[in-house]
């Protein structure tokens, strides 16, 4: 196998499990691809993650630490700003979360598809923790550009991608919303110019626990109830829009489904010199969308199970929630 070309792995932190971070230190640390540098972005004091990296990895000079002054970001913009310190030479970037367990094969595994696409995710196997109970394996699925901005199949932390889509997606889109995901919008911006894939491939345990940002959906709970749904609605409300009165509930419904999906796609639009070849996510998500184009691709996704019918509906309440919207406040 050819020498792979230098590459970036980047860690967003915040305050790790001291024992689930050094374990995902030392596993990166064993890649049987040794050649990158591991900028890690605390979004925290950064002297305890200083101290567990010396643990972890004492005198591996691969890894580093983004200089934040504890600068308080959010899972989001603090990926950003890890990713903004990614060094112009490298050629590939890689993704990592705090409390994970790569196998020592992953970046061997999945860096060859970068010759053909943008962005390559491969599976996980679910582990809950601290129990160690295998909760079963990620089914991630390949979607055309439509699919994947309607279902986001991309994990940040299964995937890796060419330097070249940093180019299209930084600075990343602002919403003031949850939903808002790094590695939905990189996945995005990798399917609008040089194509994804998602493999076959187990190439490490995903961590399932009380801490998650986001976990797997196969490894969560059963769908909320519809009083449970609203306490939930409220509360993201008062933190993305000051408040859980109607109206606010209404902005943040809308912004967690289709006002997400259209800032992506306005600011793909805005960023691409191809503007028009983007017209048909523009039909379907953007500022001029139309539900009749949005439909039919929605119809034949909850038909393939690619999207399951609760989400449908709830794309489709978000969608009616935009229309009685007053103007969506931005961050």
């Amino acid at each position: 196998m050819l020498r792979p070309a230098p590459g970036a792995i980047v860690m967003a932190v915040y305050e790790p499990d001291p024992e689930l971070f050094r374990r995902q230190i030392r596993s990166i640390a064993a890649q049987t691809i040794p050649d990158f540098i591991c900028v890690i972005s605390p979004d925290s004091d950064p002297a305890p993650i200083r101290a567990l990296l010396d643990q972890a990895a004492p005198g591996d000079e691969r890894f580093t630490i983004v200089d934040t002054g504890g600068e308080r970001l959010g899972f989001y913009l603090n990926f950003e700003r890890g990713l903004l310190s990614v060094p112009p030479e490298t050629e590939w970037v890689a993704l990592a979360d705090q409390d994970d367990w790569w196998y020592p094969e992953k970046l061997e595994v999945l860096l060859p598809h970068l010759a053909t696409y943008g962005m390559v995710s491969g599976q996980a196997r679910l582990v809950q923790y601290p129990s160690g109970a295998v909760l079963g394996t990620t089914e991630r699925r390949n979607g055309s550009l439509e699919r994947l901005m309607l279902s986001n199949q991309f994990t940040g932390s299964l995937s890796v991608l060419r330097r070249e889509v940093l180019e299209l997606a930084l600075p990343f889109p602002r919403l003031s919303t949850r939903a808002a995901a790094h590695d939905h919008w990189l996945a995005v911006c990798a399917a609008a110019t040089s194509g994804t894939h998602i493999t076959s491939d187990v190439v490490q345990d995903y961590v399932q626990h009380s801490a998650n940002v986001f976990g797997d959906p196969t490894s969560m709970p059963s769908r909320p109830s519809v009083l449970q749904s609203w306490r939930n609605a409220r509360k993201m409300s008062r933190s993305a829009e000051g408040g859980d009165g109607v109206l606010a509930v209404v902005r943040t419904t809308f912004n967690v489904y289709v006002g997400w999906r259209q800032a992506m796609t306005v600011t793909l639009a805005r960023r691409r010199d191809d503007a028009a070849s983007l017209d048909v996510l523009e039909r379907s998500f953007g500022s001029r969308r139309r539900l009749r184009a949005l439909v039919p691709n929605l119809r034949a996704a909850v038909r393939d199970g690619y999207v399951p019918r609760g989400f449908a509906l709830q794309y489709l309440a978000s969608w009616m929630c935009g229309t009685i919207s007053p103007r969506r406040r931005r961050r």
